[in-house]
């Protein structure tokens, strides 16, 4: 489980495809921290630490990863918002996030507003998920609030320390993100049509 409040950056430093896999190599400051078989939030995608070195460690994006996250159209160089698994004892600074992604979206507007970013964003509502106006909403592993939320459109602004502390700087107007909708709302919505 991860609470959507990225420690660092990590660097895509290589990618091996292997058969319909992609093997992930990511340098970053967590390295020495990291073990094998440990799961860290890479873009809101929980992946399995499979191998280690000094400044850098591996993880395995599987075809079924690829076809439903943006971690498919990773490039050498490119960056990607990390998080490790919350401590039992933690603090939920965040949400809960499983890192299962649910689907992509596609940002439609970013607009600097003397100081703070506004992003809107467009997903398949189609797909059946939904926002709620002040909800939360994880993007590629960032937990933030959402506003104007209206069925498959919504916005969150980023202060100054979110946008240069993740690759939220990086993200412009056409580039998709991981979105996983929050989870009390899947139930919720999942029991009002008795999905369970």
């Amino acid at each position: 489980m991860f609470t959507g409040i990225i420690e660092k950056i990590g660097k895509v430093k290589s990618l091996t495809k292997n058969n319909e896999n992609l093997e992930i190599e990511v340098e970053s400051d967590l390295s020495p921290e990291l073990k094998v078989d440990q799961s860290v939030s890479h873009n809101g995608v929980c992946l399995t630490v499979v191998k280690l070195n000094d400044t850098s460690y591996f993880v395995t994006a599987i075809a079924e990863t690829l076809r439903k996250t943006n971690l498919g159209s990773l490039q050498i160089g490119d960056t990607v918002n990390l998080e490790r698994c919350m401590p039992a004892n933690g603090r939920f600074d965040g949400h809960i996030v499983q890192g299962h992604v649910d689907q992509l979206a596609q940002c439609k507007k970013k607009l600097e507003e003397g100081g703070s970013w506004l992003f809107d964003f467009e997903f398949d509502s189609g797909l059946g998920n939904i926002t709620v106006e002040k909800g939360s909403i994880c993007i590629n592993g960032v937990s933030l609030t959402c506003f104007n939320s209206s069925p498959g459109k919504f916005s969150v602004a980023i202060i100054p320390y979110t946008y240069e502390h993740t690759n939220f700087y990086q993200i412009n107007i056409g580039d998709y993100v991981n979105l996983e909708f929050d989870i009390v709302g899947k139930y919720i919505q999942a029991i009002s049509k008795n999905q369970l």
